[in-house]
């Protein structure tokens, strides 16, 4: 009997698909394809790879319906949520068709006795280990900005998202992309590290734990394979002494909640100072205790179900060890009874070192509030952190919250008095164990190209 993998609506607890995993030589042939693919494309014109690019924004617009339906059904995203990210990957398509004939033109320069040109060439396959939380955005990000730089693309998305990805590649091919350049493998981990170790791959990228990302860098090392990695985060929202605490509740409960809880720059930690310490947990416990749970595909539902049980299972266990070791919930901190992945909103105090709602990170809607004495205490305290993804800063000094997020807050992003996801034109990734690289923003797009010198005389 073939292996295979079983997508389960985490809301229903219903099987709504089966998928056969590829043979070792069926993975071996989609390498090779994916690289004679990449050996034309190469060849194509920034221009041309730009329309092409362009032509798959407008099919996930046409497509918009149908596919956030499908994700919310493997993975549990509240409908609009999932409307969103499709506009979010077809912006994307925009912006890098716009912009990557721009980024990626030879550049010029003064050298003795002749011009020195700086050329962009494609290396190649770039493979793509992606998660569930976003099952198109984050297959779109790498893979459209590889496409612009004339890279083939491979992709092995989360097991449970298995739809999203077969149905993306059918996308991208239907809107006229070369056939095999963007290739899903259905595959197991260890199929997996078999293809980083293929010849034919040049470079890898993953997005998930900062484990999964040791991994996977260490197999790509041994092959001196460039790697780039955005891993997880337990992003602080640092809460000022001036802080509009309007603002404040708002943006942090949002940003808590947003994708079900579970995305890498979710706000996590909230490091509140002594001045608005009470006001801001009264009023933001109450805040997130009005998000009501229910069918993620109702336009009414606030909260929706994790993407699989064992995930439920393995936040649950974090805050049951967060209060055994001092911790309080003031709303949520259980399971409720009821068919699907399940947690109720969740705000813990008393928060402290040692307690995995203040050193993990926590992928549900589980927040993770924190006394600072002043200022000073805060910053300290949010960057007291083995990650650095994302965070927030909220007063009403923008001037110095800009100069605090830009010398002081040890992160990849910083988000003043709101929250913000991702933006096509601003670069995304992260420092410490968040990983390394950057996507968006035109910086994606130079990750995995050969920076050639050419000197003419």
């Amino acid at each position: 009997m073939a292996r295979q993998i079983d997508t389960v609506n985490p809301a229903t607890e219903e099987v709504i698909g089966t998928y056969r995993l590829m043979s070792d030589q069926e993975v071996a042939t989609a390498v090779d394809d994916c690289h004679a693919a990449f050996e034309a494309w190469r060849l194509v014109s920034l221009e041309d790879r730009a329309a092409k690019i362009s032509a798959i924004g407008r099919a996930l617009r046409d497509n918009r319906e149908d596919f956030a339906a499908l994700m919310t059904k493997e993975v549990g995203k509240l409908i609009g949520d999932s409307r969103d990210e499709i506009d979010l990957c077809a912006a994307i398509c925009d912006y890098t068709a716009e912009n990557g004939p721009a980024e990626l033109a030879d550049e010029e320069r003064a050298i003795p006795g002749g011009t020195g040109i700086v050329t962009h060439a494609p290396t190649g396959v770039i493979y793509g280990i992606q998660p569930w939380n976003f099952p198109c955005y984050q297959a779109i990000r790498y893979s459209v900005a590889n496409l612009m730089a004339g890279n083939g693309v491979l992709l092995k998305h989360a097991a449970n998202c298995t739809g999203s990805g077969l149905y993306l590649r059918d996308l991208i091919e239907a809107a006229g992309l070369p056939k095999n350049l963007f290739t899903v493998l259905v595959i197991d981990h260890d199929q997996s590290a078999e293809v980083i170790a293929s010849a034919r791959v040049r470079g890898v990228t993953l997005t998930g734990s900062d484990t999964a990302g040791r991994i996977v860098a260490k197999q790509a090392a041994r092959h001196l394979k460039k790697t780039v990695l955005e891993l997880g985060s337990n992003d602080a929202y640092v809460i000022l002494d001036d802080a509009d605490l309007d603002v404040a509740v708002e943006s942090c409960a949002t940003g808590r909640i947003y994708n079900n809880g579970q995305t890498c720059v979710n706000a996590k930690r909230f490091v509140v100072t002594d001045a608005n310490y009470d006001a801001f947990v009264e009023r933001f416990t109450e805040r997130m205790k009005s998000f009501e749970i229910g069918d993620p595909t109702d336009e009414a539902t606030g909260l929706g179900p994790l993407a699989r049980k064992d995930l439920r299972e393995t936040l649950a266990g974090q805050v049951e060890d967060s209060i055994a070791k001092g911790a309080r919930a003031l709303c949520g901190g259980t399971v409720p009874e009821a068919t699907g992945a399940f947690y109720t909103p969740t705000v813990l105090v008393d928060v402290k070192p040692g307690q995995p709602a203040y050193d993990d990170e926590l992928f549900g809607p589980v927040a993770s509030v924190i006394r600072a004495r002043d200022d000073d205490d805060a910053m300290r305290t949010a960057n007291d952190s083995h990650y650095g993804l994302g965070g927030g800063i909220f007063s009403k000094d923008t001037q110095r919250a800009r100069d605090l997020a830009s010398k002081h807050f040890d992160t990849g992003m910083v988000s003043i008095n709101t929250y913000k996801l991702a933006l096509p034109n601003m670069p995304f990734g992260g420092v410490k164990n968040s990983g390394y690289g950057r996507e968006h923003g035109g910086f994606g797009m130079k990750e995995f190209v050969n920076v050639k010198s050419l000197y003419m005389a």
